[in-house]
């Protein structure tokens, strides 16, 4: 039960400043940020030599369930999401079987509130022939609908134009798509194939699914989005090229198109599948060291509205199959806040940018109710995180279902000591301590 918490003396990262202050919590909810001594019958945590961060919205994950639950469940990657300091997730619908009716989704939703310890939303999927349950969906409940347009789980490949038409323009919500070009990729797959045979190594992954793919289907989409008006968010950019089709220098909420980058097109480029192989083989492929660097930089110019992870967990041994067999995505959520902030420490961005674009601009774009921020009347989603805290990713700090990083061995400055969600500590720096999650609602 959400009691009365004061946070004291922390260094408070919110709307673009770092500023010295204590921030009170009741009932769930921030009651006030500032200087607040004369606090009787509180929970008192000592936040000095910490940032104190609104949780992360991670827009872009794959729970697997159900149907998927050797790779992960609901329960066990919400609880590595509370540990690397996401406090609300979106999850994805090509789980098994694919969320393509309103029935499923609902069931989904059951599920997260038996067992998730963070806040949660989940897609909406589109096929080729579920437009009028598409249609159904309530934009108040739901954060969007799914569109993959290029290969994906079971039947969400969506190539008919008729239906795509349909859903960009008569969509009740935000439309959020995954763009590779599926002739292209068939092709370079063909022509790999007839040099490599079955041994096609890793690191051809990004020559098969190239930059070309990828801006070849989101042109196609940001196209339709402009002659629909259709509000569309483009997941996961990994590609300088397709930085052209967004706009810079708008504000967010004046946008109809948006754009988001994941942490292992931020973290990892082509020259460390020598390394790790099917270990950072993701859909869009991680690619090169200039299109990360681009990507990097559209973080700072606007060009790229929000950071998610695009969590997709699957076990070593499915993993260790060979190219064509070995599936794509891997474990994020409990590394990505870590990850982002270890960027801060390189000198690649600053600290309140991370908060803009893991919770601000996320809460902003799907325009989530009372989340994002620190600011009385917000719910208290927060995340404290030790600033000067070494420590190295190892198999046995792992919540992961699969039980597996692409990060273990890395060593990061800083930590996340403690996730609280809706006012409950559910992440103590150890262990999970507490659920507090809640379907998120939306201002639509």
């Amino acid at each position: 039960m959400a009691g009365k918490v004061l946070f004291s003396g922390a260094d408070v990262v919110n709307e673009g400043r770092v500023f010295r202050a204590d921030v009170l919590v009741e009932d769930g909810r921030i009651r006030a940020v500032g200087e607040l001594v004369d606090q009787e019958g509180v929970e008192r945590v000592d936040a000095q030599g910490c940032w104190l961060m609104p949780g992360c919205i991670d827009d872009q994950v794959h729970f697997r369930e159900p149907g998927l639950t050797h790779k992960g469940e609901l329960a066990t990657e919400s609880r590595a999401a509370a540990a690397g300091g996401i406090t609300s997730f979106m999850e994805m619908p090509n789980t098994v079987p694919n969320t393509l009716t309103q029935q499923l989704l609902q069931e989904k939703y059951d599920r997260a509130a038996e067992v998730s310890p963070v806040n949660y939303s989940f897609f909406m999927g589109a096929s080729n022939d579920n437009l009028q349950e598409v249609l159904k969906t309530d934009p108040r409940r739901v954060c969007g609908v799914k569109i993959f347009m290029g290969s994906s789980t079971g039947n969400m490949l969506v190539d008919d134009e008729k239906v795509l038409e349909g859903i960009f323009r008569e969509s009740p919500t935000l439309v959020a798509v995954h763009c590779e070009d599926e002739p292209r990729i068939r092709l370079r797959t063909a022509q790999a194939e007839a040099q490599w045979g079955v041994d096609i190594p890793m690191a051809q992954h990004p020559v098969i699914r190239d930059a070309e793919a990828c801006y070849l289907s989101s042109s196609r989409a940001v196209e339709m989005a402009h002659k629909w008006g259709t509000q569309l968010h483009v997941l996961h950019i990994s590609t300088e090229r397709e930085l052209a089709l967004f706009r810079s220098g708008l504000a967010l909420k004046d946008k109809k198109v948006t754009a988001e980058a994941c942490i292992h097109h931020l973290w990892f480029t082509d020259a460390d599948y020598a390394r790790l192989g099917s270990l950072i083989k993701w859909n869009p492929a991680v690619k090169s060291a200039a299109d990360r660097a681009a990507i990097r930089a559209a973080l700072l110019d606007g060009t790229i509205d929000v950071v998610a992870t695009d969590h997709a967990p699957h076990t070593l041994a499915e993993k260790g199959l060979k190219y064509l067999s070995a599936p794509s995505g891997g474990p994020l959520v409990q590394h990505a806040l870590p990850a982002m902030i270890e960027l801060v420490h390189q000198g690649v961005l600053p600290i309140e940018r991370v908060a803009e674009l893991m919770a601000h601009r996320v809460a902003t774009l799907f325009r989530i109710e009372d989340r994002g921020f620190i600011a009385p009347g917000q719910w208290a989603d927060l995340v404290l995180v030790e600033k000067d805290a070494s420590w190295e990713v190892t198999a046995d700090g792992l919540l992961y279902k699969c039980g597996w990083s692409p990060f273990e061995g890395v060593r990061f400055r800083s930590r996340v000591r403690e996730t609280w969600v809706n006012g409950v500590k559910v992440w103590d720096g150890e262990k999970i301590c507490g659920s507090a999650g809640a379907r998120l609602s939306f201002h639509r």
